[in-house]
């Protein structure tokens, strides 16, 4: 059922967003709904389900569980570059790289109430996401902008440095997130960059403990004054 306040709400919650986590169905090897519950505890306020490995009915399946913890433990629940998936298991969010669907096609798939992310990479990608849509609401709900780190999560794409954070932090009009390469060692340089929000993916899910990764993650994160459009 159509219900504006269910997307309202939703954008809320993601602008009051600081630690946003990626992973797999099998993160560390372990129960999906294990560590999520731990991240979670810790700090985490966004988990994202990034699977390319799994059939359709075992990625529904993860993401049932995963959507199911985040439900239950208040955290936003977002299905990487499935729309259909994330509409069919009433996700908070899809997100989508430069080269999968098309995110109007994505909106066309999910409705007007579920978030839409998008990485960027480049000021020429951060630029094209302020567009707005025909009927005047934003193109997407947010961006992560990255990878700031060689990562090996991401083979073959160049390290983008804290100078492509900066531009976000000076000219993105929706919330971003600083990813790759991101632990709670490197938090400082994000928020100094400009950076309000964080993403990462092995410094928790990869973690022994990913409670206390992300506790620490997300107390590093909140023990700086955020700079400028990065509170946006």
């Amino acid at each position: 059922m159509h219900s504006p306040a269910i997307g309202e709400s939703r954008r809320a919650r993601l602008r009051a967003a600081r630690l946003y986590l990626v992973c797999d169905s099998r993160p560390g090897g372990r129960e999906v709904g294990d560590v999520l519950t731990a991240a979670i505890e810790g700090g985490v306020d966004i988990v994202q389900l990034r699977e390319k490995r799994l059939d359709d009915e075992r990625l529904m399946r993860a993401a049932e569980i995963a959507r199911s913890v985040c439900s239950e433990r208040g955290a936003l629940f977002v299905v990487n570059d499935r729309p259909d998936i994330a509409a069919a298991v009433a996700a908070d969010g899809v997100h989508v790289g430069q080269d999968d669907m098309d995110v109007d096609a994505a909106r066309e798939i999910v409705g007007d109430e579920m978030l839409i992310g998008l990485s960027t990479h480049s000021p020429l990608q951060i630029d094209a996401a302020i567009r707005t849509t025909r009927d005047g609401g934003p193109y997407v709900d947010y961006i992560g902008v990255g990878p700031v780190h060689e990562t090996p999560t991401k083979p073959g794409r160049p390290a983008a440095g804290t100078e492509l954070v900066s531009y976000a932090s000076a000219h993105a009009l929706v919330p971003f997130f600083a990813i790759g390469g991101i632990d709670a060692g490197n938090v400082a340089e994000m928020v100094d960059a400009g950076a309000r929000r964080v993403c990462v993916l092995r410094a928790v899910a990869g973690a022994e403990d990913p409670r206390q990764a992300a506790k620490a993650l997300r107390a590093a994160l909140e023990s700086y004054p955020a700079g400028s459009n990065g509170w946006a």
